[in-house]
């Protein structure tokens, strides 16, 4: 007799398993239903193990529209739920929260970019901003910088930014286009609507966008080359001077102007509370 732990790992895996293009169980896993549920007399064993995985999938899946609605804008509401189902099956949910479903989409679909073609540089680089946005709401946030300490810092000094500070280089708009998609109503008609209308008219925009959480909102702040490079600089932990050696190299701005952007910087992401003690 098998054990209640074998049980439950069988039954956990024959639930996650996919089901056919119908929605159905496979009937390969016929003689699996019935060696771990007995039928009853209106349900045989894989029509009683089909409700669990049906639940299970409709489940996943929808989690996945939710975190990802522009690039299902971007692709398509048939072709994401095809390449939803395909991540899926690759990579089945290893944890005991939702968050943790799409952790691994960004790496699949680089592999499987054809799968998004024409628009496959949009929807990836719309697939690291929707996942950044799912990091940033939930990540850690620590005491701000006080100005005292502000005011100490010298050339030598390491700035560290907020842990829930997300930094996205774009070559397309993908923040204006995910607030457009997030407009459209969820209908496969409207979504398929503004594919036709407006994805065609999309064109290449250099974006440098700064993902940050404000009284419990994911904002989006556009900043420019120069200050996204300082903030990468300040994430990976170079000091102060070697940060804005970086951020201005190869700036072509007069080099007279660059205290008084640094200045204004400084100014505005303090007042963000973007750096921690």
């Amino acid at each position: 007799m098998s054990s209640l732990r074998e049980i439950q790992y069988r039954f956990g895996a024959a639930v996650m398993h996919p089901l056919t293009a119908k929605d159905e169980t496979p009937r390969k896993l016929a003689a699996e239903a019935e060696a771990i549920l007995k039928p009853n007399d209106r349900l045989s064993s894989v029509e009683r193990l089909e409700i669990y995985s049906r639940s299970y999938w409709y489940r996943v899946l929808d989690s996945l529209v939710e975190d990802f609605p522009g690039v299902r804008a971007i692709v398509g509401v048939r072709e994401f739920h095809a390449i939803s189902r395909d991540y899926l099956t690759e990579h089945p949910s290893t944890s005991f929260t939702l968050r943790n479903l799409g952790s691994h989409f960004i790496e699949w679909l680089e592999k499987h970019r054809e799968r998004a073609q024409p628009h496959e540089q949009l929807a990836l680089e719309m697939a690291h901003l929707e996942w950044a946005h799912i990091e940033v709401f939930d990540a850690a946030e620590k005491p701000v910088i006080t100005p005292e300490a502000w005011a100490r810092a010298g050339e030598a000094a390491v700035l560290k930014l907020q842990p829930s500070i997300r930094l996205v280089a774009a070559q397309y708009p993908v923040d204006d286009v995910l607030l457009e998609v997030r407009k459209v109503e969820d209908s496969n008609r409207k979504i398929a609507t503004w594919r036709r209308k407006r994805l065609p008219h999309v064109r290449k925009e250099e974006s440098f966008i700064v993902l940050h959480r404000s009284e419990y909102s994911v904002c989006y702040r556009r900043v420019t080359r120069e200050g996204f490079r300082l903030l990468q600089a300040f994430q990976e932990g170079k000091p102060l001077g070697e940060a804005l050696e970086f951020a201005f190299r190869d700036c072509k701005l007069p080099q007279e102007s660059w205290p008084a952007l640094v200045q204004e910087w400084f100014g505005s992401w303090m007042g963000l509370g973007w750096f921690s003690a």
